[in-house]
């Protein structure tokens, strides 16, 4: 992990810090230790906001993108390939041509490849491999052009996406069934958790029943496209841990499609975590619509939270599952 990487590079004398300048650090993920580095000097650089609520109520300050100029960019690298050399891009800019790059990443988030494509341009990065991963570290320079972001991307239906978000290349076919099921009328006051770019959002403000649609997405690059995706007055836009948010008032109904992997794992507790949070949501006669994959054992959860619990719809890779009548005890207050 990066912690070990970062600590025996620095303990060995291999990774040498200058001893001044700030530390960028792009992407690392909640409970990363970055301890081994001097603390008073590092930012924390993240667009993802449960990562950010971590770092930032361990003492570190945070930011969506860097404000300043620094002596050294740390980058974690992301599982998209796209993103990991966007993100370096944009770490060579801030440290500017032969300050310090690190890039560290497992050997499933394309480390290896991400080597080869540093010695292509004629690097000769410091390695040490170690848990599964490797770290590298060399003087910075310019990459090529087509490292940086290319910012939001059309895709089928006059959407745009970018890279790194989920279902950057199109519609989510789990989502279109979800979208394809849902009854004509939902109510008035809805929340999109975990809204992702929009797709699930544009198809529910079809609906002139529909006042008021709250989009909780913890990604926000993913709910910059969103907003461009979205020119509806209706929409009100929440960068959130979907987890821990809550609405002003309990509203009618919540739809979801929920993530279920915490990077390369898959954990369905992120799930029961998001059913357990649209529970505390509705009022006492709201509905939760969900889609889901169909090995993946929600039923349970369901019936945790609410009276009523059944199976909408589905195929063999996705189950549309509807709850009705919560049992959570719900709170009005914004937290």
């Amino acid at each position: 992990m990066l912690s070990e990487r970062l600590s025996l590079a620095l303990a060995g004398g291999d990774l040498t810090l200058p001893d001044g300048g700030m530390i960028a650090v792009f992407g690392p993920r909640a409970g990363t230790d970055l301890s081994s580095l001097p603390t008073e000097r590092v930012t924390v650089i993240t667009g993802f906001k449960p990562d950010h609520d971590a770092f930032a109520a361990a003492g570190y300050p945070c930011a969506r993108a860097p404000q300043e100029s620094c002596a050294v960019a740390l980058v974690c690298l992301p599982r998209a390939k796209a993103q990991g050399r966007a993100l370096l891009a944009q770490a060579a800019d801030l440290v500017g041509t032969g300050g310090l790059l690190i890039v560290d990443g497992q050997k499933t988030d394309g480390i290896e490849s991400m080597l080869r494509d540093l010695r292509a341009q004629g690097l000769s990065p410091m390695v040490l491999s170690k848990a599964h991963g490797k770290m590298l570290w060399f003087a910075a320079q310019p990459v090529p052009a087509d490292w940086h972001a290319r910012g939001p991307q059309p895709v089928e239906g006059g959407f745009v996406t970018a890279e790194g978000v989920f279902s950057a290349d199109g519609i989510d076919p789990a989502s279109r069934l979800l979208a394809n099921s849902l009854p004509e009328k939902l109510g008035a006051h809805l929340v999109d958790l975990g809204a992702g770019w929009g797709y699930l959002a544009a198809r529910i403000l079809a609906r002139d029943t529909v006042r008021t649609l709250d989009l909780v997405e913890a990604d926000h690059v993913a709910l910059d496209c969103a907003r461009a995706n979205l020119a509806d007055p209706r929409a009100r836009f929440h960068w959130a841990d979907a987890t821990t948010w809550r609405p002003d008032n309990l509203v009618d109904a919540v739809v979801m499609n929920p993530p279920f992997h915490t990077g390369r794992a898959a954990d369905p507790d992120l799930g029961r975590a998001f059913i357990a949070a649209a529970a505390a949501m509705l009022t006492a006669q709201g509905r939760l619509w969900l889609v889901a994959n169909r090995h993946l054992p929600y039923e349970t959860a369901l019936a945790q939270h609410f009276a009523e619990v059944s199976e909408l719809a589905g195929d063999n890779r996705f189950k549309i599952l509807a709850a009705a009548r919560p049992t959570a005890p719900r709170s009005r207050q914004r937290r």
